[in-house]
């Protein structure tokens, strides 16, 4: 095989991987993508018929943010019976350059086995600060469209204090009539109470939830059991980003009547133009300053 060389091959993902496509374009490198198909692709894009032509012709790999949902099969907007995280590490050569975001162990160990450079985008506290934003955001536009009332004047918990908590409940502050962090650790709830929000421990919640609208959860573990859930305002909207499953009994809350979603991959959904030139500045930055890196 004698396939064309391109800088960059884009395979899989969302919209965000189709405006870093069209990013890369504008910037005048050229692109080869495999598993997107969007009216609003840049034209100058070459379409790889395969998933081996995309990997062979790019000397730089770009996958999904998650690379994939199930472990197996890469996202992407058109299914490709080879578009696999098997295939991409069969097919990924030395020399060339991987980035994607959420990369498993095991894609991380084949690159480290072969030579493969190989960055993890969601590693990276830059990378990681930035995206709290969009989520932030597309947080407060799910719990918007979800609900019959307004956020202004309302009363809401914010579950947990890591980074996407702290970026949403600022985002909050202009809108929401009170706002309250609940946490597990002490430490978490001092720098709530420094920031200015209410605070109080998950243990004591019970006899406090039913007093909240809107409850939002960013701890990636069980913590709106159905015990805390009959408890809740009827009229609460529950919004959780955490990573699936989530922490919200989900079961419990449809049977229960409860306005629960879990709501994932939200800066692919609300603000994939603006990821994906942070993303591209960030890669291209990255490329500069690693080993002199000379594109053909």
């Amino acid at each position: 095989m004698n396939p064309t060389n391109y800088d960059f091959a884009i395979i899989g993902g969302d919209l965000r991987q189709v405006y870093m496509a069209n990013e890369l374009i504008a910037r005048n490198f050229s692109v080869t993508v495999y598993g997107l198909l969007d009216p609003s692709m840049d034209l100058s894009c070459s379409f790889a018929d395969s998933l081996a032509e995309a990997i062979y012709s790019g000397q730089i790999i770009i996958t999904p943010i998650p690379v994939s949902k199930d472990g197996k099969n890469i996202i992407s907007q058109k299914a490709q019976p080879d578009l696999t995280m098997e295939q991409l590490c069969r097919l990924l050569s030395p020399g060339q350059k991987l980035y994607g975001g959420c990369l498993t162990k095991e894609i991380k160990n084949h690159c480290g086995r072969f030579g493969i450079c190989c960055q993890d985008f969601m590693e990276q506290e830059e990378v990681i600060l930035y995206n709290t934003i969009a989520t932030a955001e597309g947080t407060i536009a799910e719990a918007i469209s979800g609900s019959t009332t307004n956020l202004h004047g309302s009363s809401c918990l914010i579950l947990g204090f890591g980074r996407c908590a702290r970026t949403l409940a600022d985002k909050l502050k202009g809108l929401c009539g009170h706002i309250d962090i609940a946490a597990r650790s002490s430490l978490a709830l001092a720098a709530a109470n420094a920031a200015s929000f209410g605070n109080i421990f998950l243990t004591d919640l019970e006899d406090k939830i039913f007093q909240y609208d809107y409850i939002f959860n960013t701890i990636p573990a069980l913590v709106l059991t159905r015990e805390l859930l009959v408890k809740t305002n009827p009229d609460v909207v529950i919004i959780d980003i955490a990573s699936a499953p989530g922490g919200v009994d989900f079961l419990s809350a449809k049977e229960l009547f409860r306005n629960a979603k879990l709501c994932l991959g939200l800066p692919g959904k609300f603000a994939p133009k603006s990821s994906a030139t942070f993303l591209i500045d960030y890669l291209l930055t990255n490329l500069e300053r690693s080993d002199s890196y000379v594109f053909a």
